[in-house]
This record gives C-alpha cells, structure tokens and sequence, in this order.
C-alpha cells in the first residue's frame, strides 16, 4: 500500500514542528524540509521514529533543492499535504527596506510556495490532496514589515488562484493566517523585555496570543476531511485581532461624532 505523505517546509521553527507533529495524526510520513539539516533533525529525532519522521535539507527558494525533495518523496510514498511554512520577515519599515530585501522576502514567503507547488503538483494530482500555505494577518493589515507583508498579501492571492485552477483535479488550497505567536523568537523578546507579552496580548480580544498548536489544529483540519468543501480561503489564527480592537472600539464609541 502506498504510503500517504505531508511535506512541512520550514519544519525546524516551532510552528513547523506543531505542525508535523498533528500531521502525523493522519499521515504515514512527515517530511520535515528545512534549510537548517541539524535543527531539521532534531526536532524530527523528537517527535518520534525515522521511519515516520524524516528530516530533509531544503532550501526552498532553489528549485534544484525542491526538485531534490520532490524525488526523496517520490520515493517513499504520495504526497497527500503540502503545507509552506517556510518564511521569515526583516526590515521592520518600508524606509528600512532595501531592494535586495524585498527581493529575499518575496523569494522565501511567496515565490517558494509557488516552486514547492509546481514540484509537487504530479503528486498532488495523483492523490487529490491539499496544499495549506502558512500566511499572516500582515497579508490582511498593515502591521509593519512591508517587504514579508507583502509577499503574505500575494501568497493569499497565489492561495486561490491553486483553488480555481486545480480544483478540477481535486486539489484543495487554502490558507491559515496566523496572528502573533508565541515561539522561541518571541520568547528572546520576553527575555529583553519582561512585558512583551502582555503589552502584545492587550490588541488581542482573546486576551492571548497563538500558541504554535493552535495553528497546528487549524492546518490538520484544512487539509484533512472535514474541509473537503473548503477551498481558496483563509483561516485567520489570531486570537480574534482581525476582528477589531477593543479598545479601539471603546474610544470611538466614547467620542462625539459631528
């Protein structure tokens, strides 16, 4: 019998992890792709046996490195999920941005999902499977970091145009939009600033911030059959951010209006 496959991209953060590890719910194996081999195979080493954790240098803005992957794939089973998790953001202001990082930004957080999509397409034909691009609330709404908000921006975009076109062959696309979460690089901030947390989570109507599992849960579900009806949309992970502010919400109700 063949064995059903999901590829992580970006597997060695903390976000990629949850996320192998809940697609192993559902999947014989989880390819966890990362530039990082090391730290690829450590947490592969943690979440559990190498027959269903497979650790896999990628770098998923080189299509000789995707194409690399798609032939470790190829041989051990059919890729059933593709979730592009890879991405990072850099220049905090669109004057602190510079042209060679608008370039990288667009390459990791948008042109990789598009590489990774097409190097996987066969299979993905093949097993009518579902591919879950790893966007932001910075693709929704300006909240600083042009550059990797908007590649988000496009990644959303890039998310429906998979769900229109390849529907036909039964290939679902969507999106999960996370809001701030709570991973080791925000744990370095807490460790500057003891506050961090609680100043982030005042903007949030939850009163929290995402925990790399939430956004875990909300990629098994849309690859997996209870969403067999859902596709070409986005799945905001943000405690409720997107919805509105609160205390926006208060001020305005609180002052007069001419």
């Amino acid at each position: 019998m063949t064995q059903s496959i999901a590829i992580v991209t970006g597997a060695a953060g903390d976000i990629g992890a949850a996320i192998a590890a809940r697609l192993a719910d559902d999947h014989d194996v989880v390819l966890l792709a990362d530039i990082d081999a090391a730290a690829a195979a450590a947490v592969a080493s943690k979440l559990g046996p190498g027959h269903r954790f497979v650790a896999v240098q990628c770098d998923v803005t080189s299509e000789m490195s995707i194409a690399e992957l798609a032939r470790r794939a190829a041989d051990v089973g059919v890729v059933r999920t593709l979730v592009n998790n890879a991405g990072a953001a850099r220049a905090t202001s669109l004057h602190e941005t510079t042209p060679e990082i608008w370039r990288a930004d667009n390459a990791l957080n948008l042109e990789a999902a598009f590489l990774c999509f097409r190097a996987f397409e066969p299979m993905l034909k093949a097993s009518r499977g579902s591919v879950v691009n790893i966007a932001s609330v910075n693709g929704m709404h300006v909240f600083g970091h042009p550059a990797y908000s908007a590649a988000k921006a496009g990644l959303l975009h890039f998310t429906r145009l998979v769900a229109v076109e390849y529907g036909k062959f039964g290939i679902r696309s969507n999106a999960v939009a996370p809001g701030t979460v709570k991973t080791q690089a925000w744990e370095v901030r807490a460790a500057a600033n003891p506050n961090v947390f609680e100043e982030a989570r005042r903007w949030y109507p939850l009163q929290r911030v995402v925990d790399p599992k939430d956004v875990a849960n909300a990629v098994a579900f849309l690859a997996g059959p209870l969403a067999a009806a859902i596709s070409g949309v986005c799945l905001p992970v943000d405690c409720g951010l997107t919805a509105g502010q609160a205390e926006l919400a208060r001020t305005f109700s609180q002052s007069e209006h001419y």
